[in-house]
């Protein structure tokens, strides 16, 4: 199987259901974003950290992968049956973090990416999760996005930010707070 297809060398592209679309259209600015935060994710699970994380990080880039075939495809012409996303997948990252807040200190500042590399890479997963989230938000003013890919894109951000504090301790690093000049 070629990896080039060809069809899209005049800046087309096809969603699932077969519709041809601008490469800059919203639906795909937004699985684009997506597949790039899952890129952040699998850079994040391939860094020196507890076999649970990487478990779960894995768990995360096939629901992202969900996600992004959600995104993918037109809902007016595709008829594929796309897998969805479910409550559970949700409640996961809930419990997760629940689970980690309860060993880490209580947060009294905002924080500041840095502090460790690995700790940077969760910023930065949760800042492109974050600009996915406002793109699946845009295009869900007028075009059918599954609730849940939205709240799940939502829960994930925090996730992250939860999962750099949480690496923070971990590699015994100092939490990079921020204190405004007053």
């Amino acid at each position: 199987m070629k990896i080039y297809t060809k069809t899209g060398d005049k800046g087309q592209t096809s969603l699932i259901g077969g519709t041809r679309v601008p490469k800059y259209h919203l639906r795909i600015e937004t699985y684009g974003t997506v597949d790039e935060l899952n890129s952040y994710i699998g850079l994040i699970m391939c860094q020196d950290i507890e076999a649970h994380d990487q478990k779960l990080l894995k768990e995360i880039q096939d629901r992202l992968f969900t996600v992004g075939s959600s995104l993918a495809a037109d809902p007016d012409t595709s008829k594929m049956k796309i897998p969805d996303l479910h409550d559970t997948d949700i409640t996961l990252l809930e419990n997760e973090m629940d689970l980690m807040n309860e060993k880490l200190p209580v947060l009294k500042h905002f924080v500041l990416p840095g502090g460790n590399t690995v700790v940077s890479y969760c910023h930065i997963a949760r800042c492109v999760c974050r600009r996915a989230e406002r793109l699946t938000v845009a295009l869900a003013e007028n075009s059918f996005v599954d609730e849940r890919v939205t709240v799940y894109l939502n829960r994930l951000s925090d996730y992250l930010f939860v999962l750099a504090r949480k690496l923070t301790v971990y590699f015994k690093a100092e939490e990079n707070i921020w204190i405004p000049r007053v």
